[in-house]
């Protein structure tokens, strides 16, 4: 089994690329982005939690995440591998989720991490705003605040992974086959 966290801070191109990745080495791609929105528009207990503390602009805690993060894993028992796509974010998620795997008789294999400019970041997602109307997407002051975030909170996860020699640093700049191209070259590694 091939587990991948694929890392990177908002605008990288994980889920772009998770996407393209799943089908060639046969992995659930799952997105904690998407893992939410599910569990929120079916309404189940764990949705309506999550959005309880989203409504109120607070981050989801790590024990709701890390059990929605686990039901979605269930949901696909027969998996030859994940690529895990914004999970995890804490040191906490990542040792729960190493927990977790351990205890499916499974690891994760590797944290591969797409490595942008922040100005191309913005670049990106003031774009990515144009096109999909996310308003999140729309403002370069919110935009730069939650590169900045991602920095204070979830960069700290390289060194989690270095000191396991499970990171990863792939050139997320350049052409969408590019950086895929350069993605295929690590996972085959691992």
């Amino acid at each position: 089994m091939k587990n991948i966290v694929l890392f990177g801070p908002p605008g990288a191109g994980k889920g772009t690329q998770a996407n393209l990745l799943k089908d060639r080495f046969n992995l659930v791609h799952i997105s904690t982005g998407d893992v939410f929105r599910k569990n929120i528009k079916e309404g189940t207990e764990l949705g309506t939690l999550a959005q309880s503390y989203m409504s109120q602009g607070h981050l989801v805690p790590d024990d709701v995440t890390i059990k929605m993060l686990e039901s979605e894993v269930a949901l696909n028992p027969q998996a030859e591998g994940f690529i895990f796509d914004g999970f995890p974010r804490t040191e906490a998620q990542a040792k729960a989720l190493e927990t977790f795997m351990t205890q499916m008789g499974s690891q994760i294999n590797a944290m591969v991490a797409l490595e942008v400019a922040d100005a191309i970041l913005v670049e990106r997602l003031l774009e990515r705003g144009k096109a999909s109307g996310r308003a999140d997407d729309a403002n370069e002051v919110v935009i730069k605040e939650r590169i900045a975030e991602y920095y204070r909170k979830t960069d700290i996860l390289k060194g989690h992974y270095q000191s396991q020699n499970k990171y990863h640093g792939v050139d997320g700049v350049g052409g969408i086959q590019d950086i895929t191209g350069r993605l295929i070259s690590v996972f085959e590694l691992l």
